[in-house]
């Protein structure tokens, strides 16, 4: 059995998307997805980047566990740690500041003029164009920040298997290229003189739509991550609670092997205060 760190996964959906692309690759014959530990353990003759590809394939990291800490006494401390290692948070944390920054100011520009009375910056005061071409760039960078939904979700889309972020990246795609077609359709009318069309249109634009939906979506996301690094935090720290080594008598002398390395049949030496690191019977002895 070879087991992975899967990384990006955020719900179960996430998980069983992964579980359905590592089941068609050739030479897998069972798959299982552990969403908490962000690890996948995979049985079969496929190759490791056969296994890697789907996984990337469907919209997700993924990378082997140390082979070295699969084959040794390490196994224990090292593999388990990095399958408990939280990554999502910090990124969708630092996604999220960046895209509410940009928000809150494409949100002053369209919305506070016309909802509060706010004063707006001299040179979009009354030059409608630029205020659409400024609002469009603000909404361009908080696509780019946040562009994991659509390439996730219209990834997903076009293999026929539609999730939340497909949702969000056609929402926020009609959004925006309805507003992108009503600022050519506004540059076009102020050439032509029509100021009328102008004010009517500076009223159709939607590109603070598109950007702050992905804002209060990673807000969604970067909410329930932290709540399972939480989670994942706590099991952690009841499995750091058990023994990582064994104190074994071989040929009537006491080594220090790890866990993993116990067999059955095998005696082992527990002092005062130790944890007990297998099961067993004991043979002799008193505390």
């Amino acid at each position: 059995m070879e087991r992975y760190t899967v990384t990006g996964m955020t719900c179960a959906a996430c998980s069983s998307r992964v579980e359905k692309a590592v089941a068609h690759v050739e030479g897998v014959d069972s798959v299982a997805v552990n969403l908490l530990t962000n690890s996948m353990s995979v049985e079969g003759s496929a190759s490791e980047e056969k296994i890697i590809a789907a996984v990337k394939d469907a919209g997700y990291g993924a990378s082997s566990l140390s082979e070295s800490a699969q084959a040794s006494g390490e196994k224990t401390a090292s593999s388990q740690s990095e399958m408990f290692i939280d990554r999502e948070t910090p990124l969708l944390k630092r996604r999220l500041i960046y895209s509410a920054l940009f928000s809150v100011v494409l949100l002053y520009l369209s919305m506070g003029h016309m909802m509060l009375g706010w004063p707006l910056p001299a040179f979009l005061a009354d030059n409608h164009v630029a205020m659409g071409l400024t609002q469009l760039l603000l909404a361009v960078i908080i696509m780019v920040i946040n562009q994991k939904f659509f390439t996730n979700g219209f990834k997903a889309l076009f293999k026929a298997s539609p999730n939340m972020d497909s949702l969000v990246a056609l929402g926020s795609s009609a959004a925006f290229g309805y507003s992108t077609y009503v600022l050519f359709a506004m540059t076009a009318a102020q050439k032509a003189g029509d100021m009328k069309a102008v004010v009517g249109y500076m009223h159709d634009f939607y590109f603070e739509t598109a950007a702050v939906i992905l804002t209060l979506i990673t807000v969604g996301k970067m909410l329930e991550a932290r709540s399972k690094g939480k989670t994942t935090s706590a099991l952690k720290s009841l499995m750091n609670l058990a023994p990582q080594t064994a104190t074994v008598l071989r040929d009537g002398k006491e080594t220090s092997v790890s866990v993993d390395s116990v067999v059955v049949g095998d005696e082992f030496v527990v002092r005062p205060g130790e944890s007990i690191p297998v099961d067993g019977v004991i043979l002799s002895g008193q505390s």
